[in-house]
């Protein structure tokens, strides 16, 4: 039979020992050691266990943790650890046998409850260690969002935000220490916001409001909310390359030759559970992808400054490859060689020197091979005639 779980991950609202359960209760009696952050701490009676404050940055607690192995040892966390919390931190550094927890009730259902707001049909964000602009592609009228935020100040912060993409006319629904006696909720304008005090821990309930841009839900979103110098997979034939990149959940992608980063950042806005990493050999785009992503709340893509095949050698295996730019020889010759078995891969090419080496390769390995032909109507003198782009081939395939 094996050992109990020397760790315990307890559940903690502003509300303290009052808001536990009986078995909570109990398994912080029986702690030798307990953890926390300060505030956390702060909630609870000193008793006969050792009290140590979780260091800042989150991080570097996690040592401290490991060397109390073998003890009975409770970190205290806010409401639900495994929503937008430590829970899952801890769940991946120690084996299963270790741990075990005890959630308490979550921030979102106490706002939800204060708000009269269906949580299955409310977005939620934990803004507390990630930047605000992780809400950019979500924001349209009639939004309704929980966000947890780092504190007080970013109150504000939000706020001049919501102003600056458009969206003044939100309210915010203002929630400080819920389920405490410190409990505070407000409605307010952003202009409010600006000039209001408000106490951490605090969570925002959006109401999101005015005339700024929505992004679409569909791939090939609007070129123009991708800073670009032209070097951009344009918003039809990108529509078309996400279909044949066809993202999975969970799933990888190396985007080479990023020039402005479009597709990586298209990829990843279609599921948060997507990641990828963009090459680019030109230091000013690379940079330029940076703020691309930073701007569209992509912060999850890694960008590297470097030439394909040589800068893949060290990268993680990729589930899906995309090559948008410097397209060659070598660089086919290496994916087929390193890539493992059932990752696809798809390729765009607009020179006929690109178009006969996909043809030459399509017929040694087979795959899709598709010629994406697109006209859009322009001034012709006084009447109007098609301007045709660049014919784009398409090669697409599972190795």
């Amino acid at each position: 039979m094996s050992e109990a779980p020397w760790l315990t991950v307890l559940g903690l609202g502003e509300d303290g020992l009052d808001g536990l359960s009986p078995a909570s209760r109990q398994v912080l009696d029986r702690a030798e050691v307990v953890m926390g952050p300060p505030r956390h701490l702060s909630l609870i009676p000193d008793g006969k266990a050792e009290q140590i404050e979780w260091p800042v940055p989150f991080a570097d607690g996690l040592p401290i943790l490991t060397g109390l192995r073998g003890r009975q040892t409770v970190v205290l966390a806010s409401g639900d650890p495994f929503w937008f919390g430590a829970g899952s931190v801890i769940a991946r550094n120690f084996e299963a046998a270790e741990w075990t927890a005890l959630p308490g009730q979550s921030t979102f259902s106490l706002a939800a409850a204060r708000l009269g707001w269906p949580l299955e049909s409310t977005l939620t964000f934990g803004l507390h260690a990630a930047p605000l602009t992780r809400l950019r592609p979500h924001l349209a009228p009639g939004l309704r969002a929980i966000l947890l935020l780092r504190d007080g100040k970013a109150v504000a912060e939000l706020a001049t935000y919501l102003g600056e993409t458009g969206f003044a006319d939100c309210a915010l629904h203002v929630m400080e220490a819920l389920g405490g006696p410190r409990e505070r909720a407000r409605s307010v304008s952003l202009t409010e916001a600006l000039l209001g005090t408000f106490e951490h821990p605090v969570c925002v309930g959006l109401d999101v409001a005015g005339a700024g841009r929505a992004f679409p839900k569909a791939s090939g979103k609007p070129d123009d909310i991708f800073e670009t110098d032209g070097q951009i997979t344009k918003r039809p034939v990108r529509a078309l390359t996400l279909s044949a990149l066809a993202p999975q959940r969970g799933e990888h992608l190396w985007d080479i030759g990023g020039g402005t980063g479009s597709i990586s950042i298209e990829w990843l806005m279609c599921d948060p559970t997507l990641t990828a990493t963009t090459i680019e050999p030109r230091e000013d785009r690379a940079e330029r992808i940076r703020r691309n992503a930073d701007a569209l709340g992509q912060d999850r893509l890694r960008v590297i400054h470097g030439t394909a095949p040589e800068a893949l050698v060290d990268l993680d295996q990729p589930d899906v490859v995309f090559i948008g730019g410097g397209l060659s020889a070598e660089l086919l010759n290496w994916l087929h060689a390193n890539l493992r078995a059932g990752t696809r891969l798809v390729a765009n090419a607009v020179t006929l020197e690109s178009e006969a080496l996909l043809a030459a390769w399509h017929d040694k390995l087979g795959g899709d091979l598709l010629r994406i032909e697109l006209a859009q109507a322009a001034a012709l003198g006084p009447r109007r005639g098609w301007k045709s782009a660049y014919p784009v081939v398409q090669w697409s395939l599972t190795l």
